[in-house]
């Protein structure tokens, strides 16, 4: 039975934004939560908002027809009206016949609509950011079609918020009309724009650490992964420094409209607005003193989400962003390791055996290698949802396409390949190499080794091994099993890893 036959709360939020509309559901139950369907479509409802003031009347059909479409999804999905939230943002909220076309789709669709003030537009992007990354201390940037959202986080919390009209399809028809490429003039003149609007919110000078949101945002980033060369699973963790941004805005502004979706990552949908988004983003960079512009996958309709999802608690937080991540993870796929007991004991061992081998001087025992190995541990049997039959690949897949909210991509292809090489063959970073730093290719064979010795010590299933020590004696390293039964399968397993030990950590290893 799949984990979405075991949900037991649904909720579809719809994102009715300037440039795009958008119907996220999500299934979850205690143990975890995911995404279950979505659908979208572009509908440019703030199209010409800026110049009249009004929703013009094409761009009110066009969404129209799309929350009728939504509301037959929704109706056909067996949504009840408490398990559907739409909200509205820059373009509805700030047209003068906002209350007229609200009226029509109200009366059109049946879904209840709520409009988003601009502090609750800032505060659903600021619930994404620290609750999809590590954010803990820096600023939150959501750019979305009408409008720029900014959120100023300490210790985790909202400290300072301003939202500006100054989203990419506005930015677009003010200073980026017409179908030929950029001038000169015309970028000098946003940019001094963004600049004098930003100066009202003084805290943006501060900056520190960036997470941006947005479909602006996510298509920058993949634009970005595409200049770098680099292995692309999705954009979640990415950052684009400002030198990326620079020589992404000067390749934009040199097409037309309609040739910017040639740059490798664009989309054709965005072209027309990736401009003005870039060249506001990078002001924001260059304002802030921000180094670079970490995305995120998640965007506001995650925000309504977790809102709901969290609302036990005094803020709708996760206490930790990553472990949380990993955990959601396994629990879809069944090997939560409060629920399994093999996932449990695979990860105390090897998080034990870390531990030794650090203790005698074997390795640094750094903390976020320790976390990573942990994470790898926690996940490394999610493949066996897809086939026993090379699980271990199946597991990585599922770790690189599903994501990990709170790891960087270099952290999680460390993760997957760990996975990838818990049951066979040398380890290596292979595709992955562009992602890594210096030793990193020390850190996957160590990661490699203790989860797959782990799973040697617990290759029969039944925790017979309660636990393994280490010592080192005349510079050979000696594994001591600890047992009350036969453990002659563990020793058996263990055994045929002494080549990668001595690989890993230059010693010779005996199984005592």
């Amino acid at each position: 039975m799949t984990t979405d036959a075991l949900a037991d709360r649904r909720l579809a939020v719809i994102d009715l934004g300037s440039n795009s509309f958008r119907l996220v559901v999500f299934a979850s139950a205690d143990a975890w939560w995911r995404r279950t369907d979505e659908v979208y479509e572009a509908v440019r409802i703030g199209e010409g908002l800026a110049a009249s003031g009004l929703l013009g009347e094409a761009g009110m059909w066009r969404a129209l027809a799309a929350m009728e479409v939504f509301a037959h999804f929704c109706s056909a999905a067996g949504l009840t009206q408490g398990e559907i939230d739409a909200v509205a943002t820059s373009a509805i909220r700030d047209a003068r016949n906002a209350g007229e076309f609200l009226d029509r789709a109200r009366r059109a669709t049946g879904l209840p609509i709520r409009v988003l003030s601009q502090d609750e537009e800032a505060r659903y992007g600021y619930l994404v950011a620290v609750n999809s990354t590590p954010l803990a201390d820096g600023a939150v940037v959501d750019l979305g079609g009408g409008s720029m959202q900014m959120v100023r986080v300490g210790g985790r919390h909202a400290r300072e918020l301003a939202s500006w009209p100054l989203g990419a399809v506005r930015m677009t028809e003010r200073f980026l009309p017409g179908d030929g490429p950029a001038k000169g003039k015309q970028l000098k003149a946003l940019r001094a724009h963004v600049a004098r609007e930003l100066r009202s919110a003084p805290w943006v000078a501060q900056g520190g650490r960036l997470v941006g949101i947005g479909g602006t945002v996510r298509n920058l980033g993949a634009a970005a992964q595409r200049a770098a060369g680099l292995p692309e699973f999705g954009v979640q963790g990415h950052r684009i420094d400002g030198g990326a941004l620079g020589v992404l805005v000067e390749r934009l502004a040199e097409l037309p409209p309609s040739q910017r979706a040639s740059v490798p990552g664009i989309k054709p949908a965005r072209a027309d607005l990736i401009l003005a988004g870039a060249v506001v983003l990078q002001t924001v960079l260059a304002e802030g003193g921000f180094e670079a512009l970490e995305v995120t996958e998640a965007g506001l309709r995650e925000g309504v989400f977790f809102e709901r999802l969290l609302e036990s608690r005094d803020e709708p937080l996760f206490h930790d962003v990553r472990r949380a991540s990993v955990l959601n993870l396994a629990a879809r796929y069944g090997q939560h390791p409060d629920a399994n007991p093999h996932v449990r004991h695979v990860a105390d061992l090897a998080l034990a055996l870390f531990d030794d081998l650090a203790a005698v001087g074997l390795h640094g025992g750094d903390a976020s290698e320790r976390e990573l190995l942990w994470a790898a541990c926690v996940l490394h049997d999610v493949g066996m949802a897809v086939d026993y039959d090379d699980h271990h690949k199946h597991s990585r897949y599922l770790i690189l396409n599903a994501g990990l909210p709170g790891f960087d991509q270099r952290e999680l292809a460390l993760i997957g390949q760990a996975v990838r090489y818990h049951r066979k063959g040398l380890p290596e970073l292979g595709p992955f190499a562009p992602l890594a730093i210096a030793g990193d290719d020390a850190r996957l064979e160590r990661m490699a080794l203790l989860l797959r010795l782990a799973e040697d010590l617990e290759r029969s299933r039944d925790q017979a091994v309660r636990a393994a020590r280490v010592a080192v004696d005349d510079g050979r390293v000696r594994l001591s099993l600890e047992a009350d039964e036969d453990v002659r399968v563990a020793r058996w397993a263990a055994g045929r890893e002494t080549d990668l030990f001595a690989r890993a950590f230059g010693r010779d290893l005996e199984i005592a």
